[in-house]
């Protein structure tokens, strides 16, 4: 009679031999076009790593930094074109196309509940689900990040007012940085960041608005004199994931990047944003820049200048239809 093996006990078999199938592994292309010693790219690696073992290694991400795969303004279109499944997007990058996400980064508009990067973050992505995933399409947020806000770095001006700024060429990022920039009567200059270092030595910009993390990461630190705080105006991104890489996992590893997720890990990422500029701002004293911090006073002209930017655009989304006054409102309570 002939004997039949069971199917446990023939895989059990194919596995002893060496002769069994491993597990099917998804690699996850990531892009950014931030510099490898970023914040972003600490990150990613360190959330890679940890995606892995967690997967059990079915799931790998590789990293494309400094826009290896594109340039800041097309992160996301890499994304919903299937370039990259995941991307860090900076919604400034491309303005108009993010309204309502945009209005988190207009200039001195923060929660009055507190403006350190750990606290913006997790606001912004706790309001994602219901205010901002319908401006991502084709993709799934995974968390977003406020920045804390972006301080003037000077090369020979020490700025301490409105009128210190008049006529000053200052890198920006972003048409809310620009609009922000001409309402103080200085000339903003559309220079990409890793080019910002050398246009401040060679004297084709006055200043850049950076937070000081930023600083550090392309060292400003050799060329400003001065820095003014506090920031004036964030900068907000967002990770995205492309909608059908997530849809292709398995429901557990969905599950699993949920899980790895969401405001409360946008508030660990931005714990370690107020942790580097902490330690970029002692980068800055010990390149002997001299920081000026404003006093309440002295900040209430900037605010002046900048109020009716604020009110426009936020008028302009409500008007398209969206909810822009709701959005602010609950952002910034």
């Amino acid at each position: 009679m002939r004997k039949f093996i069971s199917g446990g006990l023939a895989a059990a078999v194919l596995f002893a031999a060496g002769l069994m199938p491993a597990a099917a592994q998804t690699t996850l292309k990531a892009s950014h076009f931030l510099p490898p010693n970023h914040a972003w790219q600490k990150v990613l690696e360190a959330w890679g790593e940890e995606l892995k073992e967690k997967s059990k290694g079915e799931i790998v991400l590789e990293i494309y930094p400094a826009a290896q795969l594109g340039p800041p303004n097309r992160q996301y279109q890499l994304v919903t074109n299937g370039v990259a499944d995941l991307a860090v997007v900076l919604h400034s990058a491309t303005p108009g196309r993010f309204p309502v996400t945009e209005l988190a980064g207009q200039p001195l508009t923060f929660p009055a509940s507190g403006q350190s990067s750990e606290f913006m973050s997790h606001r912004l992505t706790e309001l994602a689900p219901e205010f901002l995933a319908q401006e991502h399409p084709g993709t799934k947020i995974l968390w977003m990040a406020v920045t804390p806000p972006l301080k003037l770095h000077t090369t020979n001006t020490d700025v301490t007012s409105v009128d210190d700024l008049k006529g000053l060429r200052v890198r920006y990022a972003g048409k809310v940085f620009q609009q922000m920039l001409e309402s103080f009567g200085a000339a903003p200059l559309p220079i990409p960041p890793g080019e910002t270092v050398d246009a401040l030595s060679k004297g084709v910009a006055d200043g850049a608005m950076f937070p000081y993390e930023a600083t550090k990461s392309f060292n400003l630190g050799s060329v400003v004199k001065y820095s003014l705080e506090p920031g004036l105006a964030s900068a907000t991104f967002a990770l995205v994931m492309n909608q059908e890489s997530f849809d292709a996992l398995s429901p557990e590893n969905q599950k699993l990047i949920e899980e790895m997720s969401g405001p409360a890990r946008a508030e660990a990422f931005g714990r370690l944003l107020d942790e580097s500029e902490t330690d970029a701002r002692q980068y800055m004293i010990d390149n002997k820049v001299k920081i000026e911090t404003l006093s309440d006073s002295q900040l209430a002209p900037f605010k002046e200048k900048v109020q009716p930017l604020v009110n426009e655009a936020v008028a302009a989304v409500d008007g398209a239809g969206k909810s822009g006054s709701a959005f602010l409102a609950a952002y910034t309570k």
